[in-house]
């Protein structure tokens, strides 16, 4: 059991990492070279820029992209079962092979994962909401 479970914490951490990493990336290399250009202008270095104009900037932008991917995470746990950890999916099918109702327990675990979904989902709009409102049309 402890081995299943630092397999699917490896497995979810390394596959998070990654996509995590590319999207930050994507962002820091799509910032507009008038930003870089303006850091420069007014004499900031290289790692002042990154971390006060780059850095900020890129993150803002890579909120919705990473939204996806914490919404995908909590959806693939389901995964987990596959190396015998005890998930929602898994303990819906533990149920059903004891009580042979084949509805109630999947169901109940789909409305699991479906509140858990639009939790997040409210919780990142939110957090888009307020970081990204600058880039609303402006209030006359």
């Amino acid at each position: 059991m402890q081995n299943a479970y630092a397999c699917a914490i490896l497995a979810f951490t390394l596959n998070t990492a990654a996509y995590t990493t590319e999207i930050i990336a994507g962002q820091i290399r799509n910032t507009h070279w008038g930003e870089i250009e303006a850091a420069r202008s007014v004499g900031m270095g290289q790692w002042l820029m990154l971390r006060r104009i780059v850095l900020p900037s890129a993150l803002r932008r890579a909120l919705p992209a990473y939204s996806n991917e914490v919404i995908m995470m909590l959806q693939s746990t389901a995964i987990a079962g596959l190396v015998t950890l005890a998930d929602l999916t898994g303990v819906a099918r533990r149920i059903y092979s004891e009580s042979y109702m084949p509805f109630e327990p999947f169901l109940t675990a789909a409305a699991i994962y479906l509140a858990l979904t639009f939790a997040l989902v409210w919780l990142m709009k939110r957090a888009e909401r307020r970081y990204l409102a600058f880039l609303g049309p402006r209030k006359q």
